[in-house]
């Protein structure tokens, strides 16, 4: 039984008024080293991702289509990013863990509709891709500035509607005694044993919302990057080629990690401990916003060399 059902079936019926984030409280002894790697990783975030924003804005070798969403993805890693890493960062170093019931309900939210906009962003992403590789005659006319407005703000419709099922389909249970949510924020799977009702019904609603949401975009995915790899194979140029399979490289990368975290956490059966479920966590809501615009500019020709451009310009040396 969860602690939920348990508290019910003793007859507990204290209302909760807040939560207790348990996090990373398993290693008293490692606080200080846990908050100084996270800061020094949220940092890099906002830095990273607020630096390949500043470039993609100022440099208008990079006002297209697949820096327009680059963009938008950077500022997207900040958002979710920020969602979870500052209540981390206080908890590390305070004694009082507890979050109350409305941020909870506010940062799963806001959590939920960031992560699920991406998801879709990255759809988008791929398909632009698709288009430049293997409609290049029509690129132009298709991937408009509307046309690319319309597919973020098509994302963020998406991220709305399942953060309003998922954190309805959680709060609506009751919560009546148990508040200790062993995770570092409010995520679905630890919230949802600590209610005080049977909740097979929102587990099978947690379950068909996220596969819906992770399977749809990585359909798109995988069906464009499997025409565009064909593409690739067909192409005469081996200069052409590479080009190709250098822009699509990072954001491949890029999704398999985000992906693979996500399916993990939210569509696979929950079998995984506590533990193991925090740290799987920790890659998608922490380390890939980190490594996203690393990656897009180590691996990206055009990326680095607007920042060379920038460097030259500013005094520094490229």
């Amino acid at each position: 039984m969860t602690p939920g059902e348990l508290a019910l079936a003793s007859g507990n019926y204290t209302p909760v008024t807040q939560f207790i984030l348990l996090g990373f409280s398993n290693y008293p002894d490692q606080q200080e080293l846990l908050f100084g790697i996270f800061l020094l990783i949220y940092a890099l975030t906002v830095v990273g991702n607020l630096g390949m924003m500043a470039l993609i804005v100022t440099d208008v070798r990079l006002h297209s289509p697949m820096y327009f969403f680059l963009g938008v993805l950077s500022f997207l890693d900040i958002c979710y990013s920020s969602v979870v890493t500052p209540k981390l960062l206080v908890n590390f170093l305070a004694s009082d863990k507890s979050i109350s019931f409305e941020g909870c309900v506010t940062q799963l939210a806001f959590f939920v509709i960031h992560v699920t906009t991406e998801s879709f962003l990255l759809a988008s992403m791929a398909y632009d891709r698709f288009m430049a590789i293997c409609q290049p005659l029509h690129y132009g006319s298709i991937m408009t500035k509307g046309t690319c407005l319309q597919l973020v703000a098509a994302s963020y419709a998406f991220g709305g509607a399942n953060s309003a099922i998922q954190t309805g389909n959680v709060f609506a249970l009751p919560f009546c005694g148990p508040n200790q949510v062993t995770h570092y924020f409010c995520d679905i799977p630890p919230l949802l044993r600590l209610a005080c009702a049977n909740t097979a019904t929102a587990g099978v609603v947690l379950y068909i919302f996220s596969a819906l949401v992770t399977l749809l975009p990585a359909t798109v995915i995988l069906t464009s990057y499997s025409l565009v790899l064909a593409a690739i194979g067909r192409m005469r140029s081996a200069a052409g080629r590479e080009k190709a399979l250098s822009t699509c490289a990072s954001h491949f990368l890029a999704i398999a990690i985000f992906y693979g975290t996500v399916v993990f956490t939210y569509v696979q059966p929950h079998g995984s401990t506590d533990t193991h479920g925090q740290v799987v966590s920790v890659f998608y809501t922490i380390i890939i916003p980190m490594l996203n615009p690393f990656i897009y500019s180590l691996r990206n020709k055009e990326v680095k060399d607007a920042l060379h451009r920038k460097l030259r310009v500013n005094g520094f040396p490229a």
